[in-house]
């Protein structure tokens, strides 16, 4: 950034500053909320007027900013997400389609976008700039669409993924700096973009959609997608070298002061054909939780995918920020993590560095607009949205906390059972303690049982019995070197954990599998292991890169560049084979069965392979 010129209002959510409704302090390890305690003040806040919004706006923002701008004490993520099924506007399918394997997901009824999709009568992928549609039964290539003639921004490398309905694809970009935005006072950090495709002959676009700001997740439940765009605000400082810090914070905060309501609302457009539209978020669908910044917008759009439009998207936001999103087929929850200040000796002297989750609430139970029903926060940050699991009418939220101490800082993890009370989460009962000095690896919720890794030097496996909600308690615990980064529930009670091995001084030594039996709570223990000395898998951070089978037990893992077939029993970890692409494809990124068939996907092709020997079947290139 040359220093002199302006700087545009894009850093991340600084510390929540409350605006109306009552006190909202960070828990802290020695002053956690009691159960049934509210985690946040029980207020939600929705506008009657732009004026009203603007005011309370233009205070948070002030109150945030610094002689900088807005500070970094968010972590931000990119994550994409899914669409539904269908009934009118896509067509029928004509026969019941061969059994196929479907995207490694969360949770059942809340699909998530990937790079493939499959329905069973075909494959569609969208690698290399183009969305393409394969026949598994006669391995053909049956339509192309080259996404760069509805995206010209597009760029070789940035991702894209896919939602399959029907007749219906629905295409998620996040494309670069070569498309103006919506608001031209937006800076061009590059765009969310979405294109609706209709697949029933050759692909061609039926509609876009597109929101300044970043596409940060989507889940779809039944013929609706709810996708999540966060926004900054548009609002310009001046970069002044010289002059002290207060008198630089002073000045932002007069510019902010001036800002109108615009400056923070989601701009959008959408087209339909050769018609464009153009509009903004309405004051009216705009709230706001009890303590909040001003810094940073989540917007949730609603599409109904049996038409042959996206339409506006039914807009709704929420001024606060999140990182991870959550769904299920009745509710959606956004989670972000902040530094909070906390007080400490001596003569009250304030210290930095612990860190909150807040976790925002939607009922998304029926079609059309969600509704945000609730909001809270716990201690601690998340490691991904499988520590978020909802059950009879409780979410569990794993953590790890960190303190700064010294030169040392000390750590230990816990699981929190939150409930609603009106519209706050307040907490019904806690685990505490996990792993001291280790942090979470891995999580996985299975009905009333929780499975948490934690990992520094070794890999504590503990297994929790979440039945009573204020009573949640730890039955068992397993010690073993290296630690698991994805859990997979498998038949009969047994656990898979894909991660590394490591010696006994945490130093990692390579890709290992371990097979667990956890029928026994008190008593987990590890069947078997499979080990590659000084490989890596993509899963460890791609959860949609796992492929299991239940019926046959094979599961399909990217390691390196190819991908290994293994079987696994109630007992033991056999291998298959490996299955690679040819000349420099880069690695292999998909498995997907169709039928009995195993189909792998890299940016230059697809390969058919019998799953039962590893033997290739055939070799479709990218054209």
């Amino acid at each position: 950034m040359t220093r002199g010129a302006p700087i545009f209002a894009i850093g991340a959510l600084a510390a929540l500053t409350l605006l109306g409704g009552s006190a909202f302090p960070p828990p802290t390890p020695t002053d956690e909320p009691t159960p049934g305690q509210p985690t946040a003040a029980p207020l939600l806040v929705s506008y009657d007027s732009c004026a009203e919004a603007l005011a309370g706006l233009r205070a948070a923002a002030g109150a945030s900013v610094g002689p900088w701008g807005f500070g970094d004490g968010w972590r931000t993520g990119l994550d994409l997400a899914a669409v539904p099924k269908g009934a009118a506007g896509a067509r029928a399918v004509p026969q019941a389609a061969p059994e196929h394997s479907t995207t490694n997901v969360h949770e059942a009824g809340a699909d998530e976008p990937d790079l493939v999709k499959t329905d069973g009568r075909r494959i569609v992928t969208v690698t290399g700039g183009a969305l393409r549609v394969v026949d598994p039964a006669t391995r053909r290539e049956t339509g192309r669409l080259d996404l760069a003639d509805a995206l010209p921004e597009l760029r070789w490398g940035e991702q894209t993924t896919l939602l399959l309905h029907g007749d219906r694809a629905l295409v998620l970009a996040q494309v670069g700096r070569g498309r103006e935005p919506v608001d031209r006072a937006m800076p061009a950090a590059g765009i969310p973009r979405l294109i609706l495709v209709d697949l029933a002959g050759a692909p061609r676009v039926l509609g876009t959609y597109q929101m300044d700001g970043s596409l940060l997740d989507a889940r779809q439940t039944g013929s609706t997608a709810r996708v999540v765009v966060r926004t900054r605000p548009r609002i310009q400082f001046p970069y002044e070298r010289r002059g002290t810090e207060a008198a630089r914070t002073a000045a932002n905060r007069a510019v902010i002061a001036e800002a109108g309501v615009d400056a923070w609302l989601p701009a959008y457009e959408w087209t339909a054909g050769t018609q464009r539209h153009v509009g903004r978020v309405g004051c009216d669908r705009l709230s706001r939780p009890p303590a909040w910044s001003g810094t940073s917008m989540l917007t949730v759009l609603s599409f109904d995918l049996t038409g042959d439009r996206l339409g506006d998207g039914d807009p709704v936001s929420v001024a606060a920020d999140a990182s991870t999103v959550y769904g299920t087929g009745t509710g959606l929850w956004l989670a972000g993590e902040r530094a909070v200040d906390r007080p400490g000796p001596p003569r009250g002297r304030w210290l930095p560095g612990r860190q909150v989750t807040e976790i925002h609430q939607f009922d998304t139970g029926s079609p059309g607009r969600p509704r945000y029903v609730a909001a809270g926060t716990v201690p601690g940050t998340l490691v991904n949205q499988y520590a978020l699991s909802e059950w009879q009418g409780h979410l569990r939220v794993a953590t790890t906390t960190e303190e700064p101490r010294g030169d040392r800082p000390t750590s230990e993890s816990a699981v929190h059972v939150l409930r609603r009370d009106g519209n706050t989460l307040v907490r019904a009962g806690a685990v505490t303690g996990l792993g001291p000095g280790e942090r979470i690896f891995s999580v996985r919720f299975l009905g009333a049982t929780a499975y948490v890794v934690t990992f520094r030097q070794t890999d504590p496996l503990y297994a929790l019995d979440l039945t009573d909600p204020s009573a949640p308690r730890v039955t068992g615990e397993l010690k073993i070197t290296g630690y698991s980064a994805y859990l997979h529930p498998l038949p009969d009670g047994r656990l898979l954990g894909v991660g590394q091995e490591a010696d006994r001084r945490g130093r990692v030594q390579g890709l290992q599998v371990s097979l667990f039996d956890v029928r026994d709570p008190a008593r987990p223990t590890r069947l078997d292991q499979w080990h590659v000395p000084g490989a890596y898998s993509a899963l460890e951070h791609d959860t949609h890169a796992f492929l299991h089978h239940p019926r046959t037990g094979l599961v399909a893992l990217p390691v390196g560049e190819d991908v290994r077939l293994l079987r696994v029993s109630g007992t033991d970890i056999g291998e298959v084979g490996t299955v690679t692409h040819p000349g420099e494809a880069g690695p292999v990124l998909r498995s997907l069965l169709v039928g009995d068939v195993l189909w792998t996907v890299s940016s230059t092709g697809l390969r058919a392979t019998d799953p039962a020997t590893a033997r290739s079947l055939g070799w479709l290139p990218v054209t």
